[in-house]
């Protein structure tokens, strides 16, 4: 499903501007059945389970911590490090058959085409850490190694959040102190991983609740927001993404661009003419639009910087572009 990334500085700009329209970024979750042992070799679809998981940007990895007698495990036990060792092997024999069929077409390729040795060597590494038993991204590769083998999607590459499912009462900070919570972040500690606290107990209870009720449920609990939306904030963030605003009457809005992205590309975001044509960007920070009241008070007070093409955007820029569309263009 799609979802909202929440965003306070977009909700506050609304309220400035009563727009027509209030469009906030968003970001797509795949839900993918659990995995059970032996889906690499197909045991419980697991083979079309982890075709899904290969279409997607970055994995969330949802592991019990809590203990209920009347939630049965499925192994009689909870072990939050033996349940993600189950999942890191079905992942991790997935991506050894893929590097290996890989290796094999690209070795006889090589044989004409010696450009491709540097690619094969590349797998052999990979293939290397997973005969071992370790993820594809404990091997440290470079930028231009990484392209070499970015059309095989490797499950184990790609980055993970760790989405430790604690009981309802343990929301408030007391999973701190949870056995299976501090092994698990441990472990996502170890390879460079994210890791948060969420209750399915209470997101489901959540789900019920509007405005202000959901406000209210949420200050009962000691908490400021929903495991939800503290996901959705870290999906973005893990991907490497960032929003640039626009605002005015007719609509505010966040748009979605990768960090680093500069003003000609992110101009292509609202229109493919804005970045044909592009001129310039008049570009304010959020805040100092909001204190000021207006982007005509922002450009009184000098707040309003014209940027050119070389321009790297920033996180909470509010945009106006500036754009020529020549015939040719057309």
């Amino acid at each position: 499903g799609m979802v909202a990334v929440p965003d306070s500085r977009l909700d506050k700009l609304a309220e400035m501007y009563s727009p027509e329209k209030y469009t906030p970024a968003t970001i797509e979750f795949v839900d993918i059945a659990g995995l059970v042992k032996g889906a690499s070799a197909g045991e419980g679809l697991g083979n079309k389970f982890l075709s899904h998981i290969r279409e997607v940007d970055a994995i969330v990895h949802v592991v019990r911590c809590f203990e209920d007698d009347d939630i049965i495990h499925v192994e009689g036990s909870i072990d939050p490090i033996r349940d993600v060792e189950t999942i890191d092997i079905e992942l991790i024999l997935s991506d050894l058959e893929i590097v290996e069929r890989a290796i094999e077409r690209t070795s006889k390729a090589a044989k004409s085409d010696k450009s491709l040795l540097a690619k094969v060597e590349v797998l052999e590494r990979v293939r290397d850490a997973l005969a071992e038993g370790k993820a594809a991204r404990s091997v440290g590769l470079d930028a231009e190694e990484e392209a070499l083998i970015e059309e095989s999607r490797l499950l184990t590459r790609k980055p993970t959040i760790y989405a430790a499912n604690i009981s309802e009462g343990e929301i408030s900070g007391d999973y701190l102190n949870n056995e299976g919570y501090k092994a698990l972040k441990a472990h996502a500690d170890s390879e460079g991983s994210e890791i948060i606290a969420i209750s399915a107990q209470i997101e489901a209870e959540l789900a019920e609740l509007d405005g202000e009720e959901k406000l209210t449920f949420l200050s009962d609990l000691g908490i400021e927001e929903s495991g939800l939306d503290k996901l959705i904030k870290s999906g973005y963030s893990l991907l490497g993404l960032i929003s640039f605003l626009t605002a005015g009457p007719k609509e505010v809005r966040a748009w979605t661009i990768k960090r680093g992205t500069k003003a000609p590309g992110a101009a292509g975001k609202i229109h493919t003419d804005f970045e044909k044509g592009f001129i310039r960007a008049d570009v304010v920070n959020w805040e100092i639009l909001l204190n000021l009241g207006s982007l005509v008070a922002a450009k009184a007070e000098g707040k309003v910087r014209s940027e050119g093409k070389e321009y790297i955007m920033q996180d909470g820029d509010v945009v106006e572009y500036y754009f020529n569309v020549s015939k040719s263009n057309k």
